[in-house]
């Protein structure tokens, strides 16, 4: 692999690897999440990252977090790369993990509940499997992109998307368009004034509660690998269709739309181009 983390041509794994992998990354989140919950709704440091009068905020729990799932996976795949958010690449055999320690950062130093932590292995192409772990509510999403799975209450049930094909039956969400430059930001009330109803908010959170059935439509843009990776197996596994605005592969972030049916995210990327 390169030295920078990007598209390679991917790595072949067999259905017995791609299962042991959805575990570990299922075992590493919740290692993660028992890191990082003390941290929350407690007088935790925020520093940003940003110098120039920007803000992208990173605590103790996000670091702390970080480390527990490098730790995990240098123990488990010494051979694989790790990407991460706030620890950068390490390249590997071609199989990388890709790291969002909390997804939701705002939300997390705000007290609120839509952040979760996200692990996925990507083999050079896609993502074939992700794990968000929300440990405040203890739910775990899972997916292998042809089945997910939702873990609560000691029991795990399956992840099926909703049967919605229209936009003007559709609830909508997305974290929020006020960092969207203009273009993009006319592309999403586009979209957003043609559905039922459209909620500001979410994060990661929001992926979750689509591969649930009870949102149809999230849209998002100006993402990182480690955004949307681990997301990505989790709404295909659940049933639904998961590309840029473009209709290509997200897995490097940019911009994202994730529908519960073929047919409606077909009518939503219409209205997303101006159709």
């Amino acid at each position: 692999m390169s030295a920078e983390f990007g598209y390679t041509p991917a790595v072949a794994i067999s259905h017995q690897e791609r299962d042991a992998y959805l575990q570990f990354a299922r075992l590493a989140v919740r290692a993660a999440g028992e890191v990082i919950l003390p941290y929350f709704r407690s007088d935790v440091q925020v520093t940003n990252k940003l110098e120039n009068g920007g803000f992208d905020p990173v605590t103790l729990a996000d670091q702390a977090g970080e480390r527990a799932i490098r730790e995990a996976i240098e123990r488990t795949y010494p051979e694989h790369g790790i990407f991460g958010e706030e620890y950068g690449f390490k390249a590997g055999n071609g199989l990388t993990w890709v790291i969002d320690p909390i997804d939701g950062t705002r939300a997390f130093m705000t007290g609120m509940l839509h952040w979760g932590v996200l692990l996925a292995l990507f083999d050079g192409e896609s993502p074939v499997v992700g794990a968000m772990y929300q440990p405040y509510t203890d739910e775990l999403f899972s997916g292998d992109g042809t089945s997910a799975w939702l873990e609560r209450a000691g029991q795990r049930e399956p992840l099926v998307s909703s049967r919605c094909e229209h936009v003007a039956s559709a609830s909508l969400s997305t974290t929020g368009i006020e960092w969207l430059p203009a273009e993009q930001r006319h592309q999403f009330k586009q979209l957003s004034r043609a559905s039922k109803l459209t909620k500001m908010g979410g994060d990661c959170y929001l992926f979750g509660m689509l591969a649930m059935g009870s949102l149809d439509l999230g849209v998002e843009a100006g993402l990182k690998p480690y955004d949307i990776q681990a997301l990505m197996p989790i709404v295909q596994g659940a049933g639904g269709v998961i590309t840029g605005w473009d209709g290509g592969n997200p897995s490097m972030g940019g911009t994202v739309l994730a529908s519960a049916t073929p047919a409606l995210h077909a009518e939503a990327m219409a209205l997303l181009q101006g159709g």
